[in-house]
């Protein structure tokens, strides 16, 4: 399936029905005066978060909801059938904005939330409502109200707990499919991972969290390099970035730490909020090198970069290390989440653990 995570789309309410003019006609009852019933509110349009669904690919074939008008209103005061509401199915995490105010109007993060985004029309009134003693045969009527109408931008940022952060290469598709059940495409060139995927890593039993992997960035993603910096929005929703790093690169020459300060640099044009979420530094392929020139590698890195965070040393093919860090990244989730039951567990995170 085709991952898109941005959709335009119409929606438009139903009309609400006229109120009927009609009058009591039957036989051995003279004046019988006004009978005629209100119409039906037209159909609202809500927009509710589904489980089944992960992307918004579905919008770009159809792109128009309309629910239906309300009935007119009929003799015998008889009032017209309602048009029924539309629910229009949304992938959870979807944000909604009105593109004529750029407003943002709501934000479904749980399944089943629903959010109204076009008001139906308000039915008409027909002449019974008019009847009074000094007006005892009304020919007075409303008609109904016009449903509301919107142009939406819809936005998909997916729900994680956990995101990956790296250069093409680095190794986060591997180690999403090493923890998880996950199968984002491995291969030995760059960019192989096209768009997010998720992975439920399960830690123990009724304790796991949400790892999502993005395309690598590069140098120059903010002005659209490599496939651009579109896919961090993907990452806004997380407790915990993961920053991997590359200990031993294709090419000899590079120099893993100042890639990392560029890494840095683009997440910082993109948002001065995501680049003050906590993250956590994470040495991948410990597994091409000694033991000593891992320790030598990491410690140069460290202080190149003045370090001060948790650093974690894995190799993600041959799952190394890996169990450690989950278990060290379930601490923290649970920790944020229960600051006060997790105390203990969060104080021994500020320890740089090596595994």
């Amino acid at each position: 399936m085709k991952f898109v995570d941005e959709a335009y789309i119409d929606v438009a309410a139903g009309k609400g029905g006229d109120g009927c003019l009609s009058f009591r006609r039957e036989k051995f009852i003279p004046f019988g005066g006004p009978d005629g019933g209100d119409g039906g509110d037209g159909g609202c349009v809500y927009l509710r978060a589904d489980n089944a669904l992960n992307t918004l690919v579905d919008f770009r074939y159809k792109r128009m909801f309309k629910a239906p008008n309300g009935q007119t209103g009929m003799g015998r005061q008889r009032t017209g059938k309602s048009g029924e509401d539309l629910y229009v199915p949304v992938p959870v995490g979807t944000l909604i904005h009105e593109i004529e105010t750029e407003e943002l109007i709501g934000d479904l993060t749980v399944h089943g939330q629903t959010l109204l985004v076009a008001q139906g029309g308000f039915h008409g009134l027909g002449n019974l409502r008019y009847k009074s003693s000094t007006n005892q045969a009304p020919r007075q009527t409303s008609k109904g109200s016009t449903g509301e109408a919107r142009r939406l931008k819809l936005e998909l940022q997916v729900l994680a707990d956990v995101g990956l952060l790296g250069y093409p290469n680095a190794g986060k598709s591997t180690l999403i499919r090493s923890v998880s059940a996950a199968k984002p495409k491995v291969a030995d060139y760059p960019f192989t991972t096209l768009y997010p995927n998720l992975g439920v890593i399960k830690v123990e039993a009724h304790r796991s969290f949400v790892m999502a992997d993005i395309p690598g960035l590069i140098e120059g993603a903010a002005e659209g390099a490599g496939l651009g910096i579109q896919f961090l929005r993907h990452l806004s929703r997380t407790h915990l970035l993961l920053h991997l790093v590359d200990i031993a690169p294709f090419d000899e020459n590079m120099d893993s730490a100042l890639e990392a300060q560029k890494l840095v640099k683009e997440l910082e044009k993109y948002s001065a909020d995501l680049v003050q979420r906590e993250r956590w530094l994470v040495f991948n392929k410990t597994d091409l090198l000694l033991p000593e020139e891992v320790d030598e590698r990491v410690a140069d890195i460290i202080q190149k970069l003045d370090w001060q965070g948790p650093v974690f040393q894995i190799s993600a093919i041959s799952n190394t290390g890996c169990r450690s860090l989950c278990q060290a990244i379930m601490l923290h989730i649970e920790a944020a989440k229960n600051p006060d039951e997790h105390s203990e567990a969060r104080i021994s995170l500020d320890v740089t653990p090596l595994e």
